[in-house]
């Protein structure tokens, strides 16, 4: 398959900007694979698709405030930098902007929220092939235990803010971010309120952790035409032996595993056993599932990974998820579902 055949048109209109006032309070269609029915429910419907004994997995990954500013300290010119994995103390990989300027040699003094200089200063070390910043990172302490003070949330670039609302902090965050790492949210999983997963609980779903840390490729489009060429970005991940048992006895006993997120879905379909390792398997149809018995995800940008996934999802083994996935997606639009990482959600059943 193209690229270009996962492009669609979406009213800027319809992409979401802000998170609803609750959690649950969003729209939520769900598809049911096996007819190719849509219906149109709220997110607070969720428990009613789950028969006691299936098992919901989601991602505990932490959303770390890795946007940072800065400017040079021989020049002046300022810095945008997104913090993408630590290596060791103080060393980090990093995208800066503008990249051009960031040359190894250069040296930043790293500004407060407010544009004062911090008491750090970051001197790029070496480049990727990726065009990724090495950067090592000068101070009084850990740059990782003062991100609170020093870092934003970092926002998807279709998120327009003309300065970081005090809100983002939390409410891009799921209610059940454990281990801090990603720069990404895992946005299927921000509809949970602790409420809403305890209601699950109680009829009987049993609910369960991985942890993928989300960089910065998830929202990077497929810029080669043929799939195949495709290069996927590369994400941290780790499953329990807890959650690699409740699987398994999910699966012996007849029952259906549900992913919360393209995320989730990832870190079941790359690892056969318990424990940590990186993930670059690129979803895309036709693709057949091991171990995936339904996904809860967003609306997703056009030519998108995550986007590819969900169609292949959709009908696995086939190509004809595709335009089963966007005609979904023209039904809501249609009736002008919220998109992307503040939007709506969809289930595939």
């Amino acid at each position: 398959m193209r690229a270009s055949d996962f492009d669609f048109s979406l009213p800027p209109a319809l992409i979401a900007q802000t998170p609803p006032p609750r959690r649950d309070q969003s729209r939520l269609l769900v598809l049911d694979r096996a007819n190719q029915q849509i219906t149109h429910r709220r997110f607070l419907d969720l428990p009613e698709f789950f028969s006691p004994g299936d098992l919901l997995v989601l991602n505990d990954s932490r959303v770390i405030p890795a946007r940072l500013r800065g400017r040079n300290a021989r020049t002046n010119g300022r810095f945008e930098v997104l913090l993408l994995e630590e290596n060791a103390l103080n060393d980090w990989w990093a995208m800066m902007r503008p990249g051009q300027r960031a040359r190894p040699g250069a040296c930043l003094q790293i500004l407060d929220k407010d544009s004062n200089p911090s008491a750090f200063t970051a001197s790029v070390r070496e480049i990727n092939a990726e065009g990724h910043r090495r950067l090592e990172f000068s101070g009084p302490k850990n740059i990782w235990t003062e991100l609170d003070a020093l870092g934003e949330t970092p926002l998807p670039p279709y998120i327009a803010r003309s300065c970081q609302q005090p809100a983002d902090r939390e409410r891009y965050q799921t209610v059940y971010a454990r281990v801090a790492g990603s720069i990404a949210a895992p946005t299927a999983g921000l509809h949970f309120t602790p409420e809403l997963l305890e209601k699950m609980r109680a009829r009987g779903t049993r609910v369960c952790f991985v942890t993928l840390h989300v960089g910065p490729g998830t929202f990077a489009p497929v810029k080669t035409e043929r799939l195949e060429d495709h290069v996927m970005h590369q994400e941290r991940f780790v499953l329990s032996a807890e959650t690699a048992d409740a699987m398994r006895e999910a699966k012996q006993a007849g029952h259906r595993i549900l992913a919360a997120g393209t995320t989730t879905l990832r870190v079941l379909e790359s690892a056969t056993q318990a424990g940590a390792g990186r993930t670059r398997l690129f979803i895309h149809p036709p693709h057949d599932f091991k171990t995936v018995d339904a996904l809860l995800t967003n609306f997703h940008l056009p030519r998108s990974t995550l986007l590819m996934l969900a169609a292949a999802f959709a009908a696995p083994g086939e190509t004809s998820g595709r335009d089963l996935l966007l005609r979904a997606y023209e039904e809501a639009v249609a009736l002008r579902y919220r998109f992307f990482s503040y939007g709506d959600a969809m289930l595939l059943l």
